[in-house]
């Protein structure tokens, strides 16, 4: 099993016809993602052939994500969209009730973000983002950017906040020959559509996955959320790596949401405390997240 997107996972691309969207949408159908369609508003009616693996293969565009999904079933999005319009390709995707929401922009508006977050949860559908690299299952299906070469399947699930430091760790866990069992980037936006909270319960339940891999950083309270979760309700071993040790106080250290308090809430002692209290290894680093990995039976 995987969690969130698998085989059977129906993407629809939002921003098709751009760099980034056909770009990417190109990648995702050479890794086998099932691409079934493209959103460009005014672009309606068009197609884009892409050349995958030797094979034509046609994507069809819309105007709007309703009409793309009735169209072609689809049960999943990114948005490959700038920042200033990812809210309203949010909204389109929330009214036409598209289960799985993934935005990669940084940096969307923190106000209408909270209106995007509240919008999917009335709905039961479940956002991702802003400033996430995507979701992939290893072997099954990739929605996002991320480079699918380094990751191979396994027993891992691993939910980050930090593109960088997932793609290390990954890397190294393959070359260990540690797979993973599903990738999600939380995102490092002030305010994320699905926080760790909102993913453990899913780690937890998913047979496939053995061990589940925390990749936190300094501001915000979403580890502190989850090392109290992880304490009532999971049973598998937990490793947490947190970001940003020398952060100085009171300066935004690049995401959006990486900030520590002049109080020191939001600082990584903190948060290593909390979820090495609920029973999480703490790592000093990616490569010992990798050796903690290795010393666990996983099998």
């Amino acid at each position: 099993m995987s969690i969130i997107i698998d085989q059977n996972t129906r993407l629809l691309v939002q921003g098709i016809t751009g760099r980034e969207g056909s770009f990417h949408a190109r990648t995702m159908l050479e890794y086998g993602t099932n691409v079934v369609a493209g959103v460009t508003p005014g672009k309606g009616g068009q197609s884009i052939d892409f050349d995958v693996n030797g094979k034509q293969i046609r994507v069809p565009v819309f105007n709007t994500v309703r009409e793309a999904a009735e169209k072609t079933n689809a049960n999943a999005t990114v948005l490959f969209v700038p920042a200033k319009f990812t809210p309203a390709g949010v909204y389109e995707a929330v009214d036409a009730d598209i289960p799985v929401i993934m935005t990669i922009s940084e940096h969307t508006p923190v106000h209408e973000m909270m209106k995007c977050y509240h919008a999917a949860r009335q709905k039961g559908l479940r956002l991702f983002g802003p400033n996430s690299f995507g979701i992939i299952s290893p072997g099954k299906c990739k929605a996002g950017f991320m480079a699918h070469k380094y990751y191979i399947p396994g027993p891992v699930g691993i939910m980050s906040r930090s593109a960088t430091n997932c793609y290390e760790t990954v890397m190294m866990m393959s070359a260990r020959g540690i797979g993973q069992s599903t990738c999600i980037g939380v995102g490092g936006d002030m305010i994320p559509g699905s926080a760790f909270v909102d993913l453990l319960p899913d780690f937890q339940a998913d047979p496939e996955t053995k061990a589940i891999v925390l990749i936190g950083e300094i501001g915000g309270s979403e580890e502190e959320i989850a090392a109290r979760y992880i304490a009532a309700r999971v049973t598998k071993p937990v490793v947490a790596l947190i970001a940003g040790k020398n952060a100085p106080r009171g300066k935004n250290m690049g995401h959006a949401g990486a900030i520590v308090g002049a109080d020191g809430a939001g600082s990584a002692e903190n948060k290593e405390k909390a979820l090495a209290d609920a029973g999480a290894r703490i790592a000093e680093s990616t490569t010992h997240i990798v050796e903690i990995l290795a010393e666990l039976s996983l099998v």
